[in-house]
């Protein structure tokens, strides 16, 4: 069943909750009040509620939207020239990006709930594990990773970037332990 189409400032007052949202989540988390996300939008708390029944809701939402950009990203690089550059840079930006909002952390986190499961949470990981192939294909990754491993070395990766906000080293460190090794010679 199609969902209704909204009115012209019911479509505004939802895009000023989710914009409102995902700064705040980006911020605070789940621990940010749904008030302070109605005060920050402009809107009462009862316009939130009528767009999204809970925080959690809310909170979903602002997670598969960025999801899904980062799903679109990936699915536009599954063909670049450069599978293992294209692996590589993606790998960096997702961690840059998401270190730097919260609520992306705590949903990649996760290892129960629907934000994660979402169907465009499962873009997401497709669209990586893909990336993921191409470069293996190329030589430019270890063989020996898969899909469920990547998921686990980005939440690693959000962690030393949370924890060592700003220094890349320790990203490049895991990047580079991602690096197909060539044996030395003789």
């Amino acid at each position: 069943m199609d969902k209704p189409l909204l009115r012209a400032d019911a479509r505004r007052n939802r895009a000023r909750v989710l914009a409102a949202a995902e700064e705040a989540f980006a911020a605070d988390g789940l621990a940010v009040p749904l008030d302070d996300i109605a005060r920050l939008a402009g809107v009462g708390a009862g316009t939130v509620y009528r767009h999204f029944p809970s925080k959690e809701a809310l909170f979903q939402a602002v997670v598969l939207e960025r999801l899904e950009q980062f799903a679109a990203e990936a699915r536009e690089l599954v063909d670049a020239e450069d599978p293992g550059a294209a692996f590589y840079d993606y790998f960096a930006r997702v961690i840059k990006q998401a270190s730097l909002n919260r609520a992306i952390c705590e949903a990649l986190g996760a290892t129960t709930g629907s934000a994660y499961k979402a169907e465009i949470g499962t873009e997401f990981r497709a669209n990586l594990a893909a990336l993921l192939q191409r470069a293996q294909a190329a030589g430019a990754v270890r063989r020996d990773l898969d899909g469920d491993d990547l998921r686990a070395l980005i939440v690693g990766a959000l962690a030393v970037e949370r924890y060592s906000p700003g220094s890349h080293h320790l990203v490049r460190v895991l990047l580079d332990g991602l690096r197909t090794v060539t044996p030395a010679g003789p």
